[in-house]
């Protein structure tokens, strides 16, 4: 258990390392704007320094924004996942503060591009260990449980907000070359984690009280337990059917590993679901 969460600390670490890097080396310098807190951060660390007396440094920014959805994702998501979510806003935050502001490329476009790739494997990183990046996502999963909406359509509508100001403030320009970029971004993320907000695990093993037991002890998710045989062996075996978000792949993944290393799981994508579904 104490390897586990040494194995979790060190991957939000170096993708924190990886979101201060693609920020202060590729989007800051071109000033292209980064998706979610992290891109309000920027917007307003840009404005106060620019419109008043103020020079709030974007790190700074980043955390003041995160400790009130922290507080809301501690209440309505989960405390395991708020916390490593916000140590890595923490530490984000410090790298921000440590790696200085430096222009690799003099090119906007490859600025947005791989400002947006080295963002998204930071934040892949991170969602498949079972964190965050806080902010913007914890917003749209107490928001997407609220009204049962996907995820990604919040995360669409407030993005979005973002580059119509970035574009009103500083250019159109500016904006577009944000789109590239949050394009790159979220590609990449869906090859790394995944971007389906709602999964079904079929899960095929010889230990299914063991198992059964391990994920009740840690996901508040119901199960249903098909017995099965196996067409070349004849041996009986369990099927065990389970739906979880996707924020709960990395433990159900970790679960399986530790009960049945040989179990055969197969994670389908759920479209939708009637019936009972456990969103608080």
């Amino acid at each position: 258990m104490l390897w586990h969460q040494t194995k979790k600390i060190v991957i939000v670490i170096v993708g924190a390392i990886l979101n201060a890097l693609a920020i202060n080396l590729f989007l800051v310098p071109a000033n292209v704007y980064s998706s979610g807190f992290t891109g309000i951060a920027q917007l307003l660390s840009k404005v106060l320094s620019e419109q008043t007396p103020l020079n709030v440094s974007m790190g700074i920014l980043l955390l003041i924004l995160n400790i009130p959805v922290a507080i809301l994702g501690w209440f309505k998501v989960g405390r395991s996942f708020t916390i490593y979510s916000f140590l890595s806003v923490a530490l984000s935050s410090l790298f921000l503060e440590l790696i200085p502001i430096h222009q690799v490329s003099k090119d906007i476009l490859l600025n947005s591009v791989f400002g947006g790739v080295i963002l998204a494997v930071g934040v892949g990183l991170t969602l498949k260990w079972g964190a965050s990046t806080g902010g913007l996502d914890i917003i749209a999963m107490v928001l997407s449980r609220m009204k049962d909406k996907p995820i990604g359509n919040y995360i669409f509508t407030l993005n979005s907000l973002i580059i119509i100001t970035a574009g009103f403030l500083y250019g159109w320009e500016k904006a577009l070359y944000t789109i590239v970029s949050l394009y790159a971004t979220t590609r990449v993320i869906d090859a790394i984690h995944t971007r389906h907000a709602k999964l079904t695990a079929m899960i095929i093993t010889k230990k299914a009280d063991e198992l059964k037991t391990a994920i009740h002890s840690q996901l508040v998710r119901g199960i249903t337990m098909v017995p099965a045989k196996g067409a070349f062996s004849n041996e009986p075996r369990d099927l065990l059917m389970i739906v979880i978000t996707r924020y709960e792949l990395y433990d159900l993944e970790r679960i399986i590993m530790e009960v049945d290393p040989n179990a055969f799981t197969n994670i389908l994508q759920t479209t939708g679901i009637y019936g009972f579904f456990r969103r608080e």
